[in-house]
């Protein structure tokens, strides 16, 4: 009998189109419920979702049967169409195209997880944009292009 195993974990962000303040704390709590929902069903269990009015991050194990491509196309489609029917969502909503996803050692777990979970007060110093280049230079992603990962 055979058996795949696999323990990684993917901390992701992604921005509202054109940084638009759309997640607002009425939304918010709801809106981390329904995306850990979709990761569940895709067996990519999050460990930490959090969000700021203009941008998301989540911790969450990656699962052996999907890409991550999927897991954020699917992450993003369907919250932007939940968000869309909600009282107090925004009926024109819609995510930013590109997205940063970025692995986690287990023993950096702890670590990422309270950086996520004070996404508040490190956004009182540190805007989203700065936040993103300093995550592309820790994890050296020379791809990087703002122009097309800001649309």
């Amino acid at each position: 009998m055979s058996q795949s195993l696999s323990a990684i974990y993917i901390h992701a962000t992604f921005g509202t189109k054109d940084r638009n303040y759309w997640i607002n704390e009425k939304i918010s709590t709801n809106l981390h419920a329904y995306m850990a929902t979709i990761l569940k069903n895709l067996n990519c269990p999050a460990l930490i979702i959090n969000s700021m009015p203009d941008h998301v991050h989540i911790l969450f194990r990656m699962s052996k049967t999907v890409t991550i491509a999927q897991v954020i196309e699917e992450v993003k489609k369907s919250s932007s169409k939940w968000i869309k029917n909600q009282l107090s969502g925004t009926p024109s909503f819609y995510w930013q195209r590109g997205y940063g996803a970025f692995s986690v050692s287990c023993s950096h777990l702890d670590v990422v997880t309270e950086y996520i979970a004070h996404q508040n007060e490190h956004h009182k110093k540190v805007t989203y944009k700065e936040e993103i280049e300093r995550l592309m230079d820790k994890y050296n992603v020379n791809e990087y292009e703002p122009a097309y990962y800001w649309s």
